[in-house]
This record gives structure tokens, C-alpha cells and sequence, in this order.
């Protein structure tokens, strides 16, 4: 960098809200296997102590020396419900305990990959974990998890579907923050190191460094300089800026990784908001042109910001995964919150915008008597976008027992406060019960 580069980034630094928005080291827990649960989950416990007890020093050392905010310290780990298949029983939780008390004496913010992937049929073992996450969420601090319910080669698990809505009701009953950690998926990436829903492939190795970049605030300053410019300019200008901060992710990573003595993996290229003012994914589109986000127009310029950020950001790193594009999370997003409370955006909107950007229905609080049938058919609704579209989609639904409409919830931090939405009022319950599979679509068809 020369000496025009480095005043810059230190201006995005201290006035633009630039970080990087996490380092997640993902390790695989394959070879943790042991066939008895308890030994399973002392070797789990062994295994991420060992990997990552460096990894939050080693952080907060690069963030001393280069000035640039490391905001969270995560781990992802193999999907928990493939490591207990031959088990008698399938005590799941005591490898949430396991997990968590190694996240715990490690420093780390989270820790993902308390999962299931069933998008074409599930397992004894799958169903076992889906069924276990509510007592495993309720007993751990830091522990996060995700269900792959469809794809676009295997098509959606819809008996998976009906499980989910129950599952996540139970989640969020008597604690609503404990549905905070939990992210339904259709077409889920192996890589991913955004938190509720990073979990670690079983085609990655045994162990690398991920970064996810963040920069809504850069983007929006960039944007606010050119109020009259036509799109050419404007999608010019935010691949410019996002090649900037996708840039202060590929460093951080390589060096992390190198510390670290791990292999360097992918940069996360999405936009992601946080409650902070001059942060927000929704006040780059309202600088755009649009009086509030969810007016007409809105999932046209998310398209143009989604697009942009990632050609930009491609040339920045060598090599990017994950999702990889502008989150829209109702409670993380100052501009969107306001919205949401202003009645500009519902939920009908929402579901527009994610067909178009990353990655879906993210953070919604709704009225805690929401059926669970109304929650199973927004999964529905959503994996059938990501299905269709051959895209990454999901559900991070909250319903909040004991609150309806116009109401809020308080999360607190980065997680902000969600104002309950409306939910349409038509019954779901007679589709979701039929069970079974939706068929992949033709085009998925491709051998």
C-alpha cells in the first residue's frame, strides 16, 4: 500500500465503520468419531481446544499491529449429526456442552456446525439432532446450528420442513435469543463463516482460516459522493470500494493463516450491517434513490449492490466463498429496523429482496403465536427461491412468546432489536402436513 492507500483505509477505519467482521477457523471433527457419544465428545472438546487455542490471540495481536477491528473470533465445525451414526443413542447435546466449553475456554464468539444436512432424506441420527436442538441451545452460551433442508440437485425435504417450524418454536420458547442461533438453509455452503450458519464441509480439510469482510459504511460514503451519477458510475464505484475492503480480508487472512500454521482459505465478500449508525445495508439503497428502503425499486438496487460487491471483491482475493454477497438482517440494520417499524417493508418485500441477495428471511422477530406450520411454509417459501434460482437462501425466524405486532424485542449488541412483524394470516397447515419431497427442478438436471 502507499502512502494515499494506507490514509484511506484509516479514514474508512475511524469514520466508515470498516472491520473485518470475523476470522472463523474451521475444523473438521471427522476423525473425533468414536462410536460411543461420551468419548466422541471428549475428542471434540480435545480436538478445538487444540486448533484454536491460538486463534484469538493471534487475532488480537493483528488487530494491534495493523489498527483494523476484528469484530468476532468464531470456530465452524463438521456437522455435528454426521459424527454419531453409529451410536446407539444419540445424546447430541453432551457435544453441544463439549463445544461449547471449548469455545468458551478458547475465547471464542461462537461456534457453528451444530447441524444436519437433509435436503434429500434424513437419517435417525439427523432427526435426532434437529429434535435435540432445543435443550442444546437452552444449555450452551455459544453454540450455533443449521439445517440443510433442500437443494437444487436433491430438490426439498419437506417432512424436514415440517419439523423445522415445530423446532424453532420450541427454540425460541421461553427464550427468544436462543432462535438467534439457529438458521434454516436451503443450497448451504460448506465454507461459510458468518454465524448462525457456518458449518465446516466434509469436503474441506482439517483445518484453515476464512474471513468475512464488512463495509456497509464505506459503500454508502462512496455512494453519498456522486448523488446524480448515472448506474454505469454507480456500480463502477461500489466495485471499487468493495475491491478495497474485500482486500483488508485477504490480508488479515494470510496472515492470520500463517500464524496460525493453517492453510488460508476464502474471503467472504457480503455487506453485513450492524445496529451502529452509518452501518447499514438499507441506507445504501436508500442513498441510491429511494425514500425508504422497501419502496418500489428496492430489489433492483439490492441486485445492483449485490452484483457489484462481488465482482469487485473477486479481484481482490484469491480465492472467495462463502455467501458472499448483502446481508439484510431486520435486527442488525439500524435503516432496516426503522422501516420494518415505519410499516414501509413487510415481510412479502423481504422475500423479494432475497431472491436477489444473501441470503433470506435473516433475524424477522414475528408474533410468538405464529403456528408452526406459518414458520414451515416461510421455509418453504424461501428454500423454493434458493432451490429454483440455484442460490444460497434461509430462514432465521424469531417468534417471540407473548409479544404480537407492534412490539418489539431487545437481542443486544451486534444482534440489535427487531421490531414483531406482521404475518400473513392464511393457513399453511394442510400443504406442510402432506410430508414427502418437492422434486428437484429440471434444470438441475445438468450430468
Amino acid at each position: 500500500m502507499d502512502s494515499r492507500q494506507i490514509q484511506e483505509t484509516i479514514a474508512m477505519i475511524r469514520e466508515e465503520n470498516l472491520d473485518i467482521r470475523t476470522i472463523t477457523m474451521g475444523i473438521s471433527l471427522l476423525d473425533c468419531i468414536r462410536g460411543d457419544i461420551k468419548a466422541t465428545a471428549d475428542a471434540v472438546y480435545a480436538k478445538i481446544t487444540t486448533k484454536a487455542r491460538n486463534l484469538v490471540p493471534v487475532a488480537e495481536q493483528i488487530e494491534t499491529e495493523f489498527g483494523l477491528p476484528i469484530v468476532n473470533k468464531r470456530v465452524a465445525v463438521t456437522p455435528v449429526a454426521l459424527l454419531a451414526g453409529g451410536d446407539a443413542e444419540f445424546d447430541f447435546v453432551q457435544i453441544a456442552l463439549a463445544m461449547d466449553r471449548a469455545a468458551a475456554d478458547c475465547g471464542i464468539d461462537l461456534i457453528g456446525g451444530y447441524s444436519a444436512l437433509v435436503q434429500n432424506d434424513m437419517t435417525a441420527a439427523d432427526l435426532a439432532l434437529m429434535r435435540s436442538m432445543p435443550a442444546a441451545f437452552a444449555a450452551t452460551e455459544r453454540v450455533c446450528g443449521s439445517v440443510n433442508i433442500g437443494s437444487t440437485k436433491s430438490g426439498m425435504n419437506m417432512d424436514a420442513v415440517r419439523e423445522m417450524g415445530t423446532i424453532i418454536k420450541e427454540v425460541a420458547d421461553p427464550t427468544p435469543q436462543n432462535a438467534m442461533k439457529l438458521v434454516v438453509f436451503c443450497n448451504a455452503v460448506e465454507d461459510n463463516p458468518f454465524m448462525a450458519g457456518a458449518f465446516w464441509g466434509v469436503s474441506e480439510g482439517d483445518c484453515a482460516i476464512n474471513t468475512g469482510v464488512s463495509g456497509p459504511g464505506v459503500v454508502q460514503r462512496a455512494l453519498a459522493a456522486i448523488p446524480d451519477a448515472p448506474f454505469e458510475e454507480v456500480c463502477e464505484t461500489i466495485k471499487k470500494t468493495a475491491f478495497k475492503v474485500s482486500r483488508m480480508g485477504q490480508l488479515v487472512g494470510k496472515i492470520a493463516a500463517e500464524r496460525l500454521h493453517v492453510p488460508f482459505n476464502i474471503v467472504d465478500l457480503s455487506l453485513a450491517p450492524t445496529p451502529a449508525t452509518g452501518d447499514s445495508v438499507a441506507q445504501i439503497l436508500e442513498t441510491m434513490g429511494m425514500s425508504h428502503v422497501g419502496s418500489y425499486g428496492t430489489t433492483a438496487a439490492l441486485a445492483l449492490l449485490n452484483d457489484a460487491v462481488k465482482k469487485g471483491g473477486v479481484m481482490a482475493a484469491e480465492r472467495v466463498g462463502g455467501l458472499s454477497g448483502a446481508f439484510i438482517p431486520v435486527s442488525e440494520d439500524a435503516n432496516m429496523i426503522d422501516a420494518v417499524a415505519k410499516g414501509h417493508i413487510g415481510l412479502e418485500k423481504l422475500e423479494a429482496m432475497t431472491a436477489v441477495c444473501s441470503v433470506g428471511l435473516d433475524m424477522v422477530a414475528i408474533p410468538g403465536a405464529t403456528p408452526a406450520s406459518t414458520i414451515s411454509g416461510m421455509i418453504a417459501d424461501e428454500a423454493a427461491l434458493g432451490m429454483i434460482n440455484n442460490k444460497t437462501t434461509a430462514v432465521r425466524v424469531i417468534p417471540v412468546p407473548g409479544k404480537d405486532v407492534g412490539e418489539e424485542v431487545e437481542f443486544g449488541g451486534l444482534f440489535g432489536r427487531a421490531p414483531i412483524m406482521k404475518v400473513n394470516d392464511g393457513d399453511s397447515s394442510q400443504f406442510i402436513a402432506r410430508g414427502g419431497h418437492i422434486p428437484a427442478p429440471i434444470h438441475s438436471f445438468k450430468n
